[in-house]
C-alpha cells in the first residue's frame, strides 16, 4: 500500500511540474501577443487615431459579429525578423478567420502603424496565405486596405518573383472568376500596384478623407509629368466615387465603411456543402485542462498519447482503428466539436510488439507506416477530415529498419497523405523533426490549417543531434587549418553551436515565417479544428482520390 501511494505521489509531483512548465509557456506566449497587437507603438495608434482612423484591429472587432469566435492567423508573422528596420510586428497586416453578419469569412486588414502598411517579404506571404485559405475553402474575404505599397528598402524580395506582390491580383482575378466574394476598403493609402486591388474586388469602399487610392501620388505625378495636384483631387473618395467610377461606395468614416460591409455580407446566398458529418457538440468528458499535466516538460519523456485524444474529442470517445499493429501511431475515429474526425497522432510511449521487438515512442516504423497510409485512404473513401497531432521525432533508422523497407513504407505513407483530398488540418504538440514531419502532414503537404502548442519544436533533428553534426564539421574545418581544439574549447563551441540551433527549432521561430499558422493554447485546439472544418465544408469535394503509385 505504502509503494502504491509513494507511486502516485510522484505521478502528481511529475503532472504539476508539467502543468507548472505549460502555464509558464503560456503566460510567456500571452506576454509576447500583447506586444505584438501593439503594432507600432502606442505613440503610432494615437497618432492614427488622430486623424480620425481606427486600428487594424479596432477594425476587425466592428466588422465581426460580436460575441462570436474567431481564429487569428499569422499573429507571431515577423516575430524577430527584420530588427534593422525596426521590426515588423503580425507581418504588418492582421488576418482573421471569422463572422460577419452570421457568414465565416477571412478577413485581411493592413496595420497602418507598423512602417504605414508598407508589404515586407513576410507582408505578401502571410497575404497570399489569407488567399491560400479563401481559395481551398471557397470563403468569402474581405480586405481592409491602409497601406503605403512596398518596403523599398526591401523592394527586391518583395516585388518580381512568383510568390511576391503581384501574385496577390494574380488571385484577386482567379478568385474572382472562381465565384469566391471579395469585397475591398480603402481606409487609408492604397497606391501603385496596390491600387488594382480594389477594383479587382467585386465591390469596393472608400473613406472620405481618410482613404486615397492612385497609381503614383502626387509628388511622384509633379516630378514625372510635372503636373500640380493635391492627393485627395488625385485619387480621394470623391474622385472615385463620382468622377473614376473606381470605387463604388463613399462612407464618411470607419464605422460607416465597416457597417456598409455587413450590410453587403448579409446579402450573400448560401453556399454548397462538401458534406461533412456533423451532429450535437459535447464536451470532452475527461477534463482538457488535464493536458496541461499529462503533455511532458522534459520532450523525451514518454506519454500516453491516447490520454491526449480524449481530452480533445466529444465526450472522450475515441473508435481507434488496429489498435494492436503498429502501435507508434495511434489512429481511430471520434468527433471534435460535432464534426467527423479521422486522427492520426505519434505514440510516444516505449512499445513492445507481439514479436517481441521494443519501439521507441514518437518513431514511425514500416508497421505504423503500413496502418496510417490504409487509414488515411479509409478516411478519404468514407469523406472524413483528417487531424494529424504531431509528436514525431522521424523514422526509424539502421540495417533493420532498412532491410524490413521502411523507406518504402514510409513513401507509401507520404503518398496516401499528400494525396488526400479530404482536408487535412496539422497540430503540432511536439517535435517535429526530419521526414516524420513530412509524413504526418507539415505545412508542405497543405493542410487547412497548422498550428503549434507552446511546446512546439520544427526542425531536421533534435538540438543534441544537430549540434554534434555541426560541432563536428566545425571541429574537422579548424583543426584542417592546423588549429588546436581543447576538451573546453569544444564544449565551448557544442553550447554556442547547440543555442544557436535550439533557437531555430521554437513555435515563434516557426510562426514567425508561417510554417505555423498560430501557437495556440492547447484548450483552443477544439475550437480551431472546428472552424477549420466548417470553412472546408464550404467547398465541395471535387477531386477522386488516387494515391498513384504505391508499393506494397
Amino acid at each position: 500500500m505504502a509503494t502504491e501511494k509513494t507511486k502516485m505521489k510522484k505521478q502528481d509531483l511529475k503532472f504539476n511540474k508539467n502543468e507548472d512548465a505549460m502555464k509558464l509557456k503560456l503566460s510567456a506566449l500571452q506576454r509576447k501577443i500583447e506586444k505584438i497587437h501593439l503594432g507600432g507603438g502606442m505613440n503610432k495608434i494615437k497618432k492614427h487615431h488622430s486623424k480620425g482612423k481606427l486600428t487594424a484591429r479596432e477594425r476587425i472587432n466592428l466588422l465581426l459579429d460580436k460575441d462570436s469566435d474567431y481564429v487569428e492567423m499569422g499573429e507571431f508573422a515577423g516575430f524577430g525578423m527584420y530588427e534593422q528596420y525596426g521590426g515588423c510586428p503580425s507581418g504588418g497586416v492582421v488576418v482573421v478567420i471569422g463572422y460577419v453578419s452570421g457568414k465565416q469569412c477571412v478577413v485581411v486588414a493592413n496595420d497602418a502603424t507598423v512602417k504605414a502598411g508598407a508589404w515586407f517579404p513576410i507582408t505578401g506571404k502571410k497575404n497570399l496565405r489569407a488567399q491560400e485559405i479563401s481559395i481551398e475553402n471557397k470563403l468569402p474575404i474581405i480586405y481592409l486596405v491602409d497601406s503605403a505599397g512596398v518596403f523599398l528598402p526591401m523592394q527586391d524580395e518583395i516585388f518580381p518573383d512568383k510568390e511576391h506582390f503581384g501574385r496577390i491580383f494574380r488571385n484577386n482575378a482567379i478568385m474572382s472568376s472562381m465565384g469566391i466574394t471579395q469585397i475591398a476598403a480603402v481606409m487609408g493609402s492604397c497606391v501603385a500596384g496596390g491600387a488594382y486591388l480594389p477594383i479587382m474586388s467585386d465591390e469596393s469602399l472608400i473613406v472620405d478623407k481618410t482613404g486615397s487610392i492612385f497609381l503614383a501620388g502626387s509628388y511622384l505625378v509633379k516630378a514625372a509629368i510635372g503636373e500640380v495636384i493635391d492627393n485627395e483631387t488625385l485619387g480621394g473618395a470623391t474622385t472615385h466615387t463620382e468622377i473614376s467610377g473606381v470605387c463604388d461606395y463613399n462612407s464618411p468614416d470607419d464605422k460607416s465603411c465597416l457597417s456598409t460591409i455587413r450590410e453587403i455580407v448579409d446579402k450573400i446566398g448560401t453556399h454548397e456543402s462538401a458534406g461533412f458529418d456533423r451532429k450535437k457538440s459535447v464536451e470532452p468528458k475527461l477534463n482538457p485542462k488535464e493536458i496541461y499535466g499529462i503533455f511532458p516538460k522534459e520532450r523525451t519523456t514518454p506519454y500516453e498519447t491516447r490520454d491526449i485524444i480524449k481530452r480533445l474529442v466529444d465526450n472522450s470517445e475515441f473508435t481507434e482503428y488496429k489498435s494492436g499493429y503498429g502501435k507508434t501511431i495511434v489512429c481511430g475515429y471520434a468527433r471534435i466539436d460535432g464534426w467527423s474526425v479521422g486522427i492520426v497522432a505519434n505514440q510516444r510511449e516505449l512499445i513492445r510488439t507481439k514479436k517481441g521487438e521494443m519501439q521507441f515512442g514518437g518513431v514511425i516504423y514500416s508497421d505504423s507506416a503500413d496502418k496510417a497510409s490504409r487509414f488515411i485512404m479509409n478516411c478519404n473513401q468514407k469523406k472524413v477530415p483528417l487531424v494529424f497531432l504531431q509528436d514525431v521525432t522521424g523514422f526509424m533508422v539502421g540495417s533493420r529498419s532498412e532491410h524490413g523497407g521502411i523507406i518504402k513504407d514510409g513513401a507509401k505513407l507520404v503518398s496516401a497523405m499528400a494525396n488526400s483530398v479530404v482536408p487535412k488540418f496539422t497540430i503540432v504538440m511536439g517535435n517535429s523533426y526530419g521526414a516524420g514531419n513530412y509524413a504526418m502532414c507539415g505545412k508542405a503537404y497543405d493542410p487547412r490549417l497548422i498550428v503549434g502548442w507552446p511546446t512546439a519544436q520544427v526542425a531536421v533533428m533534435g538540438g543534441s543531434q544537430a549540434a554534434k553534426v555541426l560541432l563536428q564539421i566545425e571541429v574537422a574545418s579548424l583543426k584542417a587549418k592546423g588549429e588546436e581544439i581543447t576538451a573546453d574549447r569544444e564544449k565551448e563551441m557544442f553550447d554556442s553551436v547547440k543555442a544557436r540551433y535550439d533557437e531555430q527549432t521554437t513555435p515563434e521561430y516557426a510562426a514567425s515565417r508561417l510554417w505555423l499558422d498560430a501557437i495556440i493554447d492547447p484548450l483552443e485546439t477544439r475550437k480551431w479544428i472546428s472552424m477549420g472544418i466548417e470553412a472546408a465544408d464550404h467547398s465541395p469535394i471535387e477531386k477522386p482520390y488516387n494515391v498513384g503509385v504505391i508499393q506494397t
